[in-house]
């Protein structure tokens, strides 16, 4: 990671701008779940993570309440972050089929993945305040990764916040729908690709599948030519 991505996570991890967050961060870490009952939250704004020289970002909402807000790395610790490192290791942007800690010695090649919203939201409704209060953070990551190609977004929200981001910092007329597997040409001459989120409520109603997944990111890969 180089100096500046490095100085960008440490703002974040120290950052309290929005108090309703702050406050629902504290009180996640605090009253853990049963199972993580004698676990040392992360309990701070999670910073992305990955390769400084990534031509892939991999772009979600906002870290789950006992995944990321627990473990302190975004899609890491839950259900969703177990079938993405699994369909990622598939197609050899990880080097391994999990994500557990920020001591596992996982590594991306060429991917950077991070969210939107550096903090969980209350019931995962951010407001727009708190959108924009962190849309700096992911300006500033997007305009440190100097060779990205493509950006994937999981889910709706996270793609529809993405290109609302995107639309305020070119003045963008485009319509933008959201389908999974389709890919959108942006101004700066990043490629957008939409998918559906890995969560376990997706994959048990076959929304999505291993597959689904899989191409998506052979896809992807192709796309940011790595």
């Amino acid at each position: 990671m180089d100096i500046r991505l490095d100085n960008l996570n440490k703002t974040i991890v120290n950052c309290k701008k929005c108090p309703r967050l702050v406050r629902f961060v504290h009180k996640i870490s605090t009253q853990k779940r049963k199972q993580n009952m004698n676990e040392i939250y992360w309990g701070k704004p999670v910073p992305g993570f990955g390769n400084s020289n990534s031509k892939l970002a991999i772009i979600g909402l906002a870290p789950a309440a006992h995944g990321g807000t627990r473990t302190g790395r975004a899609f890491t610790g839950d259900k969703s972050g177990d079938f993405l490192f699994k369909c990622l290791h598939e197609v050899g942007i990880s080097n391994y089929p999990y994500s557990i800690n920020l001591n596992d010695n996982l590594k991306l090649k060429s991917t950077y993945i991070t969210n939107i919203l550096k903090c969980v939201p209350p019931e995962d409704k951010p407001l727009s305040n708190e959108i924009s209060n962190c849309s700096n953070f992911f300006d500033e990551e997007i305009l440190s990764l100097k060779k990205l190609k493509v950006i994937v977004t999981l889910g709706k929200v996270a793609f529809d916040n993405c290109i609302k981001l995107y639309k305020q910092k070119f003045s963008i007329k485009q319509k933008f729908s959201f389908k999974h597997g389709k890919s959108w040409s942006l101004p700066d001459g990043l490629i957008i690709l939409s998918s559906y989120h890995p969560s376990p409520r997706n994959v048990n109603t076959k929304l999505i599948s291993d597959k689904m997944m899989i191409d998506l990111f052979k896809k992807a890969k192709k796309l940011a030519k790595f």
